[in-house]
C-alpha cells in the first residue's frame, strides 16, 4: 500500500473521529458511537473515502488488544475477593440469560441447527456478544444520582467484573469450538491449561513487576514492560493455545492489576489507545460495515437483537437478585444497571468476523444494541430511584 495513501487514511480516520466522539457525547451516548458513525461515513455506506487494509487491521488489532489490556488493569481483584456469593450468582444469571437468548434468536431467524455443526456455532456466537456487559454508562448516572455507594449500586460494579471474567471464558471457549479438528476435550484442556499455566506464571510476573516497581515507581519503563507482556501474552493464548490473543490481553492487565502503579500504566495505555489505536479500531468496525448491503431480514434480526439484548440482561440479573435477596425495585435497578452493552461487545463482535463466526453486516445489530441501551438505561435508573426514594418518604412519614 502507498504510504501517502496510508497517511491519508489515517488523517481521514483521526479527525472523523475525534469529531463524531464529540458530537456523540453532546447528544449523551458513548464516543466509541461517534467513531463508529465515522468509519461508517468514510466507508463504503456512504462516502468511500478510506478502504480497509492490512495495515489498518493491524492497527485495529494493536487497539483492540490495548483495549483489553487496560480492562484487566481496572479489575479490582480485592474487590472481586470481597463480593461474596451475590454478586457472583448475579453475574453467572447475567451471562447464561443473554447466551441462550441470542442463541435462541439467531436460530428462529436461520434455522435451529445440531451441536457442532457452523449454523450452531454461529448462533452461540451471537449469543456470546450478548453476554457482555458495560457499566460505564450505569456508573455515571449512579454518580450523578449520589447512590453509587449504596447496596444496589456496588452490587451492580461487582457483578460487572465477573461478569466480564466469565464472558472472557465463554468467548475463548466458543473461539476455540472454531477448529472442527479439535474435539470438545481438547479444547476445554487447552483452555484450562492457559489459565493455569497464566495463574503460575503470572504470579512469579506479578513478584518481578512488584520488585521493580517498588525501584523503579512511575517510571516509563513500567508500562513498557507491562505492554510487552500483554504483548507476548495475546501472541501465545493464539499461537499455542488457540485461545483469542485478547484473552491473553485482558489476563496481562489482571496480572498488574494489584501493582501499586497500575493505574499509572494503564495511564500510559490509555493514551496510546485514545490517540490512534483506538480510534483506528472503531472506525475500522464502521469501514467494514455496508448499510447499503442491509435487508429486512437484518434490519427485524437487529430489531430483535436489541429486545433480546436488554431484556435477557434484565431478566437474568433481577431473578437472581431476588433469589440473592433483593427485593421489589432493587431488584430491577441491578437487572437495568447491568443492561448497557459497550466496546466490549464490539470486541467480541470483531473477534467473531476474524475466525469466520460472523459477518461483518450483524455489527449493524451491535452498534444499535449499544446505542438504545445507553440512552435507556439512565432515563430508567432515574425512574426506579425516584419511586423508591418517593416509597422511602411516604413510610417515614407514616411512622
Amino acid at each position: 500500500m502507498d504510504k501517502l495513501l496510508i497517511l491519508r487514511d489515517i488523517a481521514f480516520i483521526i479527525l472523523f473521529a475525534k469529531t463524531f466522539g464529540l458530537l456523540a457525547r453532546r447528544f449523551k451516548a458513548p464516543q466509541v458511537v461517534g467513531e463508529i458513525i465515522a468509519g461508517l461515513i468514510l466507508g463504503p455506506s456512504l462516502l468511500h473515502l478510506v478502504k480497509t487494509s492490512d495495515f489498518i487491521s493491524g492497527i485495529a488489532e494493536i487497539g483492540v488488544i490495548l483495549l483489553m489490556f487496560s480492562a484487566g488493569l481496572e479489575t479490582n481483584i480485592g474487590k472481586l475477593k470481597k463480593t461474596g456469593v451475590k454478586a457472583t450468582v448475579i453475574a453467572c444469571a447475567g451471562v447464561f440469560v443473554p447466551l441462550i437468548g441470542g442463541t435462541l434468536l439467531y436460530m428462529s431467524f436461520y434455522g435451529f441447527e445440531k451441536f457442532g455443526t457452523d449454523g450452531f456455532f454461529r448462533a452461540l456466537f451471537v449469543g456470546t456478544i450478548l453476554t457482555a456487559t458495560s457499566v460505564s454508562i450505569t456508573v455515571q448516572a449512579l454518580k450523578e444520582l449520589g447512590k453509587i455507594s449504596e447496596e444496589t449500586g456496588t452490587t451492580i460494579l461487582s457483578a460487572a467484573i465477573i461478569d466480564d471474567v466469565i464472558g472472557i471464558l465463554v468467548l475463548t471457549m466458543v473461539v476455540s469450538f472454531k477448529d472442527t479438528s479439535s474435539k470438545i476435550s481438547d479444547v476445554i484442556i487447552r483452555t484450562v491449561a492457559f489459565f493455569v499455566l497464566s495463574a503460575i506464571f503470572g504470579f512469579i510476573l506479578f513478584k518481578l513487576m512488584n520488585w521493580l516497581d517498588s525501584k523503579h515507581p512511575r517510571t516509563q519503563r513500567i508500562p513498557i514492560i507491562g505492554l510487552g507482556i500483554a504483548l507476548a501474552l495475546s501472541y501465545i493464548a493464539d499461537k499455542y493455545f488457540g485461545i483469542a490473543d485478547i484473552t491473553g490481553a485482558y489476563v496481562a492487565g489482571i496480572v498488574l492489576s494489584s501493582l501499586d502503579d497500575s493505574d499509572y500504566i494503564d495511564s500510559k495505555m490509555d493514551i496510546n489507545s485514545y490517540m490512534i489505536f483506538g480510534p483506528v479500531f472503531f472506525v475500522g468496525i464502521g469501514l467494514q460495515t455496508d448499510l447499503k448491503s442491509l435487508d429486512m431480514t437484518i434490519l427485524l434480526f437487529s430489531a430483535g437483537f436489541v429486545v433480546v439484548g436488554l431484556f435477557s440482561k434484565i431478566i437474568g440479573c433481577a431473578l437472581a437478585a431476588r433469589i440473592c435477596g433483593f427485593r421489589g425495585y432493587e431488584t430491577l435497578k441491578i437487572g437495568v444497571g447491568m443492561m448497557t452493552r459497550g466496546e466490549v461487545a464490539l470486541i467480541v463482535a470483531k473477534k467473531g468476523l476474524e475466525v469466520g463466526m460472523l459477518e461483518s453486516k450483524y455489527f449493524t445489530s451491535v452498534i444499535l444494541l449499544i446505542i438504545v441501551s445507553s440512552i435507556l438505561t439512565p432515563i430508567i435508573l432515574k425512574v426506579l430511584y425516584s419511586k423508591t426514594d418517593a416509597l422511602k418518604k411516604t413510610a417515614s412519614a407514616d411512622s
